[in-house]
């Protein structure tokens, strides 16, 4: 699939170490066929020690070499990177985007290239464990879709859509999804210390039971709201629980915000500035 190719990352951070660390375990592809272009002289030197890879601080250098171009930077990035690749991508070559919130076009205008792939992974990607939802240009060949799952595939899971609306979706939903499960963590985390455990025993208590849960869901094949009912006895504590989270209209929250995050997210991908919560 990448045979006598390689791979260049422009940018050098957590997510594209993620995906270098995800190809090079899986052997999709070897050290010499990876190139990565990041302006600090330290990263680059620590991404070579562990990784064996080539590195340079030059962006066109590597988008030159690469057959397949990956931007894992931040979006605030973008005005210096794409003019200093613009022009170095041959029309047989890939450009894969994991960056948030910037639209195909953007990119395309931006590098003067057609063949684009846009992705929307999330925070668990940095262990493997992520989920990645990536669209393409008419432009991106059988070749080239192949070769994008096997790079987000390093991530974890992949899911392919046809229109790009669909990754304001998931940057809402998934994108974004952590930062809800982490926070309902806390709140549980919490809600033990104030109960009498110790700090570190209710964190293991609530990991655990975050972990359990998914991994129960996933393995039962049954609708959420089955095994929720499986676990809530008649007059339980259970119920007594859930019956105070609805009514202070937790369902309803959770789906707003993420309402207002999947607006967020179009917004931002029009170039409209954030002006602050809507209140």
């Amino acid at each position: 699939m990448f045979n006598n190719q390689t791979i260049a990352f422009i940018g050098g951070g957590v997510m594209g170490e993620a995906m270098i660390r995800g190809l090079l375990a899986q052997k999709v592809v070897k050290v010499d066929q990876i190139i990565v272009a990041d302006p600090w002289q330290k990263r680059l030197d620590d991404l070579q020690t562990r990784h064996g890879i080539h590195v340079t601080a030059d962006n066109a250098e590597a988008a030159e070499k690469g057959q397949v171009v990956v931007l894992s930077i931040k979006p605030q990035s973008l005005p210096v990177v794409m003019p200093s690749i613009r022009g170095q991508l041959r029309r047989q070559d890939l450009l894969l985007s994991i960056i948030a919130g910037t639209p195909i076009k953007t990119l395309a205008d931006g590098t003067a290239h057609a063949a684009v792939v846009r992705a929307m992974p999330n925070t668990p990607a940095q262990i493997g464990q992520g989920i990645t939802v990536w669209t393409a240009t008419e432009e991106v060949s059988d070749l080239h879709k192949q070769q994008a799952q096997a790079i987000l595939g390093s991530l974890g899971e992949e899911v392919h859509v046809d229109e790009e609306i669909y990754l304001d979706m998931a940057t809402a939903l998934s994108g974004s999804g952590p930062g809800y499960v982490f926070m309902m963590m806390e709140a549980m985390i919490d809600a033990g210390v104030h109960m009498g455990f110790s700090r570190h025993v209710a964190t293991r208590l609530v990991v655990q039971t975050m972990r359990g849960s998914v991994e129960f869901a996933e393995r039962s094949g049954k609708h959420v709201a089955e095994l929720r009912n499986q676990v809530t006895s008649p007059g339980g504590t259970t119920a007594e629980a859930l019956y105070h989270m609805e009514k202070g209209g937790l369902r309803t929250v959770i789906s707003r915000g993420i309402w207002a995050a999947f607006q967020r997210s179009i917004s931002l991908g029009q170039g409209q500035a954030y002006k602050g919560p809507n209140v």
